[in-house]
C-alpha cells in the first residue's frame, strides 16, 4: 500500500525560469540513471526477495526513490513555469516565443511543445523510458552489485547536473539527491556482504582449471604486472596465435615456465 504525502522529502526553490536546464534535469526523471528507473528496478527486486530484512530494504529504497522523481519533476515544472500559458496564448509574437523556446542553446523546444509545461516520462534527449533500463536479474548477489553500480552512476549524473548550475536552490536540492545516492550505495554495500558466500554469483561453482587464469591478450611488450593479472590467486597465461605460455607469478615478477614453439 503506498500513501501520498503532500510535503515533499526535500524543499525545492527556483530562483528563475530555465527550460533549458529543466530539459537536462529530465535525464533523472526519464532517463537510464533516474529516479523512476531506480524505483523499478527495487520495486521489482523486492516483490521476489524471500528474505524479509532485504525486501523491506528494497521496499524502503523503492519508495524513496518515488520520493525523488516526485523533487525533479517539480524541479523541472517550476523552472518551464510560464511556459505552457506562452504555448498556449501565445503571449509573445511568434518570433520572439521561438526566440524564448529555442535561443541561447536551449534545446528544449520538442518537450515543451509535446508536453508544456509538464516533466515528460523522456531522458534529456526525448528518449521515452523503457523498461529495458531495469537489469534485475533475480539472483541477490548479483543484483545488489547492479543496484550499487546503478546508484553510483546516478551520483556522477547528479555531480554533473550540479556543474551545469548556479542556481543555489537548484544545487541545494540536487546536492540532497547526490548524497542519498551515496547512502543507497551504504544500504546495498552492507546488504551484500552480509550475505555469507556472496561470490561468485549464483549457484554452480566456476570451472576450478580456468577461474584464477588471467589471460594475457595484449602483445607487444610483457605489461605491468598489477592486482587484477598477479599475485597468489593468479596465473597468467598469454596466447599468441598457435602457442600459449603460461606463467606463475611470484609477487610481481612474472617467471616463464614454457617456450613458444616455432611453427611448422
Amino acid at each position: 500500500m503506498f500513501m501520498h504525502n503532500r510535503k515533499l522529502q526535500y524543499t525545492v526553490r527556483v530562483d528563475v525560469t530555465n527550460p533549458g536546464l529543466a530539459n537536462l534535469l529530465l535525464e533523472q526523471f526519464g532517463g537510464p540513471q533516474g529516479e523512476l528507473a531506480a524505483a523499478m528496478r527495487y520495486f521489482t527486486q523486492a516483490v521476489s526477495e524471500d528474505d524479509p530484512g532485504r525486501k523491506d530494504m528494497l521496499f524502503d529504497i523503492a519508495t524513496e526513490e518515488l520520493s525523488h522523481l516526485e523533487i525533479i519533476g517539480t524541479i523541472v515544472a517550476m523552472l518551464k513555469k510560464g511556459a505552457k500559458g506562452e504555448l498556449a496564448e501565445a503571449t509573445d509574437e511568434q518570433a520572439d516565443l521561438y526566440r524564448k523556446l529555442n535561443g541561447a542553446g536551449n534545446d528544449s523546444h520538442v518537450t515543451q511543445v509535446l508536453f508544456g509545461g509538464g516533466p515528460p516520462l523522456v531522458n534529456s534527449a526525448g528518449v521515452p523510458w523503457s523498461a529495458g533500463y531495469i537489469d534485475t536479474i533475480g539472483e541477490p548477489t548479483a543484483d545488489l552489485r547492479s543496484n550499487i553500480a546503478a546508484e553510483a552512476r546516478a551520483k556522477i549524473v547528479y555531480e554533473r547536473l550540479i556543474n551545469v548550475t548556479e542556481d543555489p536552490g537548484i544545487r541545494d536540492a540536487l546536492g540532497f539527491l547526490m548524497t542519498r545516492e551515496v547512502s543507497h550505495q551504504k544500504s546495498f554495500e552492507k546488504a551484500l556482504y552480509a550475505n555469507q558466500g556472496n561470490f561468485p554469483p549464483g549457484k554452480r561453482p566456476p570451472v576450478a582449471r580456468f577461474a584464477n587464469v588471467y589471460y594475457k591478450m595484449s602483445h607487444g611488450g610483457e605489461g605491468d604486472a598489477a592486482p587484477w593479472n598477479s599475485g597468489n590467486v593468479w596465473k597468467c597465461s598469454k596466447a599468441n596465435r598457435r602457442w600459449t605460455v603460461a606463467t606463475a607469478t611470484r609477487g610481481s615478477t612474472w617467471t616463464r615456465t614454457s617456450r613458444p614453439r616455432s611453427r611448422p
